[in-house]
This record gives C-alpha cells, sequence and structure tokens, in this order.
C-alpha cells in the first residue's frame, strides 16, 4: 500500500483552524478569575485581605512552573532514546502539550470554572490543564513512531474531552479522591494509548527493527529526562492538594514512594540479567514507578514507611514488567507498546488506585482527628450517610469508572486513526525523523544509505598519550 506522508496542506489546515476557534472561544467564554483581574484591590478588601502576598499566583505558580517542566521537558526528553526519533520525541510532544493545555482549559473549564457562563482563569487552571496533558503525552509512549503529527493532534483533541469528561465525574460527582492522577492521568493515559496503539497494529515493525534500538547518547537524553520527572514529581502530587497539611503530605509521600522505586529497580534489574548489569530501560522508567503509584493516596495518611513499601512494590513491579510482561503482551496480544507505558503508569496506576481505595476505607478517626478526617475527605454531597467504607467503595467505582472510559475511548480513537487519511508512514519507514523534518545533516546509518551514495570512512585516528602507533 502506497503511504502520502506529505502534510503540506493538512497539518497547517489542521492547526490554523484549531487555533482560530481557539481565538473565537476564549474571547466568547474566558476571563480573569478575581485573583487575576485588575479588581483584585476590591477583592482584598470584601475578603478583608491585607497583603498581595495572599493571591493565588503566590500560591500555586512554583507547583505550576513544576508542572510544566515535567509536561514540556520531563516527558519529552524521555521519549528521545529511540536513536533516530529524537526531532519527533521532543518535538510533537511540545506541539501536542500547546494544543492541549488550550482545548483543556476550555472543556474543564465549562465542567468546573464558570461564573456567570464564562471560564474564570487563573493558575489553578493552568496547572489542571497541564495535568490533563500529562495523560496525552502518557499515552503518546504508545504509539511514539508510529503516527503522524495530525494523527497526534486528533489523539490530543478527543483524549483531553474524554479526561476532563472522566475527571468531572470522577472527582465532582463521585467525590473519589486522586490528587497525583494515579487513576485519572496515569491509568487513564495508559490504557487508552494501549488500546489505541493494540487497533494500529502493524505487522510489519520488524522491518526497522534497528531503528526501534537506543544507542549510548539517545539513552542519555532520555535519562535527562527522567531525572528531570523524578525530581518535580512531588509538586505533580502535591499541586491540587489542599493547601496546608495535605499538600505538605503529598510532596512528602511522593519523595518517599520515589526513592524506595530507585533501590528496588536496581535490585531488580540486576537480578533479572545473568551477568547481574543494570538495563537503562529499567532505571529511565521503573524509578518513577513510586511517583505513579503513589499519587492517589499522596495526600492521605499514608505515612512514610507506607510510602516507602508503596514505592518498592511499584518499582519491583514495573522492572519486572518491563523484562516479561512487555515481550509476552507484544506476542500473544500483539501489543506494540514502544515505550512500555503499560509497565511505568498502567500497572502502577492500577496498584496507586486499589492502595487509595483501601486507604480510605480503613482509615480512622484516630489517625487523623474527626475534624482533620472530615477536612481531608471533603465528602459534602453524601455527607450524612458518609463513612469511610463509603469513601472505599466510590474511590474503587472511580477506578472502574476510569478503566472502562479509556478502554471504549482508545477503541473509538483508534479505529479513527486507522483510516488511511492521515499522512501515517509505512511500516519500513516507522521510528524515522526525516518522514516528518528536514534533516539538515545526512544520516550515517548504513542500515538505509540512498542508492549510489558514496558510504563514509571511518575518520583516521590521531594518536594520543595512551594511544600507540602501528608499525
Amino acid at each position: 500500500m502506497a503511504w502520502n506522508t506529505n502534510l503540506r496542506r493538512r497539518l497547517p489546515l489542521f492547526c490554523l483552524l484549531f487555533e482560530v476557534a481557539m481565538v473565537v472561544l476564549f474571547a466568547l467564554y474566558v476571563r480573569f478569575n478575581p485573583d487575576s483581574d485588575p479588581d483584585w484591590k476590591y477583592e482584598k478588601r470584601k475578603a478583608n485581605i491585607t497583603s498581595d502576598i495572599e493571591n493565588e499566583f503566590y500560591y500555586s505558580y512554583p507547583s505550576f512552573q513544576d508542572v510544566h517542566v515535567m509536561v514540556f521537558l520531563g516527558f519529552g526528553f524521555l521519549m528521545t532514546f529511540l536513536h533516530r526519533y529524537g526531532y519527533s520525541a521532543v518535538g510533537f510532544n511540545f506541539l501536542l502539550a500547546a494544543m492541549g493545555i488550550q482545548w483543556a482549559l476550555l472543556m474543564q473549564g465549562w465542567f468546573q470554572h464558570t461564573r456567570d457562563n464564562y471560564i474564570l482563569l487563573g493558575i489553578k487552571n493552568l496547572i489542571d490543564a497541564d495535568l490533563s496533558v500529562a495523560s496525552v503525552c502518557v499515552a503518546f509512549g504508545a504509539v511514539l513512531g508510529k503516527v503522524s503529527p495530525l494523527q497526534m493532534l486528533l489523539m490530543t483533541f478527543f483524549q483531553v474531552t474524554l479526561f476532563s469528561t472522566n475527571q468531572y465525574i470522577l472527582l465532582h460527582q463521585l467525590e473519589a479522591k486522586d490528587a497525583g492522577g494515579s487513576m485519572t492521568i496515569h491509568m487513564f493515559g495508559a490504557y487508552f494509548g494501549l488500546v489505541v496503539t493494540w487497533i494500529l497494529y502493524r505487522p510489519n515493525l520488524d522491518q526497522c527493527k534497528e531503528r526501534q534500538r537506543p544507542v549510548y547518547h539517545s539513552n542519555l537524553f532520555a535519562m535527562i529526562g527522567t531525572l528531570f520527572l523524578w525530581i518535580y514529581w512531588p509538586s505533580f502530587n502535591s499541586a491540587m492538594s489542599f493547601r496546608g497539611d495535605a499538600q505538605h503530605r503529598a510532596a512528602i509521600n511522593t519523595c518517599c514512594s520515589l526513592a524506595a522505586s530507585v533501590l528496588t529497580s536496581v535490585a531488580v534489574s540486576s537480578m533479572v540479567h545473568k551477568k547481574g548489569k543494570l538495563d537503562m530501560v529499567h532505571i529511565q522508567n521503573a524509578t518513577l514507578a513510586g511517583g505513579v503509584g503513589v499519587g492517589t493516596a499522596a495526600e492521605m495518611m499514608l505515612f512514610p514507611y507506607g510510602a516507602l513499601v508503596l514505592g518498592f512494590i511499584c518499582g519491583g513491579a514495573s522492572t519486572l514488567g518491563f523484562v516479561y510482561l512487555t515481550p509476552f503482551l507484544e506476542s500473544r496480544l500483539q501489543l506494540q507498546d514502544t515505550c512500555g507505558i503499560h509497565n511505568l503508569h498502567g500497572l502502577p496506576g492500577l496498584i496507586g488506585g486499589i492502595t487509595g481505595a483501601v486507604a480510605a476505607a480503613v482509615v480512622t478517626p484516630d489517625i487523623y482527628g474527626s475534624q482533620g478526617l472530615e477536612h481531608s475527605s471533603d465528602f459534602h454531597q453524601y455527607q450524612d450517610e458518609w463513612t469511610t467504607r463509603e469513601q472505599g467503595r466510590y474511590q474503587a467505582y472511580g477506578l472502574l469508572l476510569t478503566l472502562g472510559m479509556a478502554l471504549v475511548g482508545g477503541l473509538i480513537m483508534g479505529f479513527i486513526l486507522k483510516l488511511p487519511i492521515w499522512g501515517q508512514a509505512a511500516d519500513e519507514n516507522c521510528f524515522d525523523d526525516s518522514v516528518y523534518w528536514e534533516m539538515h545533516e545526512e544520516s550515517t546509518d548504513s542500515s538505509s544509505p540512498e542508492e549510489g551514495s558514496p558510504q563514509p570512512t571511518a575518520p583516521t585516528a590521531i594518536p594520543g598519550p595512551s594511544a600507540t602507533l602501528a608499525p
């Protein structure tokens, strides 16, 4: 089958029409919230606030910066391990995040932040939009190298819509707790992306097997992404928590869980190798699994030792998933998961959702205190008949709802993207930047030289202090 990857008309048309639509919709529906409006001085008087330091900006902007770095730098560089797909990993992640944030501000605004038919925009909205885009970045990892930028933009639009709907039902109707997004971000993004890549199965990917292998410098770039994510993950899990003790607790629990997952990942990676060596894929990914797994329960009274246990479990499960589960899913279920998102986001997200349900169900007033328990649960709608078991039950409902919406949404999106009109590359051309990017340097990859082109010769070695000259 002939594939037309020329996007000269389709990609600019989609981007420009989308941006025009955003300008119109923002003009009609979006206004500043009181903290960012010129009337802030009158709001201060009404609320008896004496200093500008009480403005939302000073509380929330540091968290927004950290989450922003994770979305644009962390996720982008984590996917640069494919040695001939670095432009696309970082560039397409940049593109989909910039588009997704705009659409998420509208979708989540319509669901959660409207007053007098206007969406009131503040820093919290920007954090929420970044978190929704993080879910898209997770799904992107499953289809990395196998889809066109146009397909990614369509997937972003659909996924942000579905994410916002699921988040609103889960957090505002069921009133489940999911501060760090183990369910709404990681599990939803992972299983949505896995179903999409399953529908888009490519039978001839073996033809470009060489391009799917990382090299030394690409693994090093990916490790930079890992470190950015690891360092800023406590902000990611605590950004939307209640100010004060809950936010403080979420950051501590996340840091402890992440630290434990590093040690476990290194241990398991060494154990499963015949010579006890470490696999860079495990270190890049499984070391982050603790941050994913602790997300739902991050602001709960998990206690530091509980966070360490959870990081221990998630780090080990993620590493074993890369070793045994990924090959099984690809060979038996034809699931081509480029980045192994099932092991980093899907499985730890599922563990985190179950942990949140159990932690909510078994908690007692002795742990929180009666007022602390009521404040931390914030279960207003059903307050009269509310119990901790009820909270745990709704946490479980939220997990099942999220899983169901991800699977159904992924099926729908997969069949839409399967249509041969989106400029996708043929199987033998996957994982190659040159399909969609202007390459300013000639590739020296011997696997695909151009016919008639001279082959590069090895550079002449210049003897140094440690070199020995041949006689």
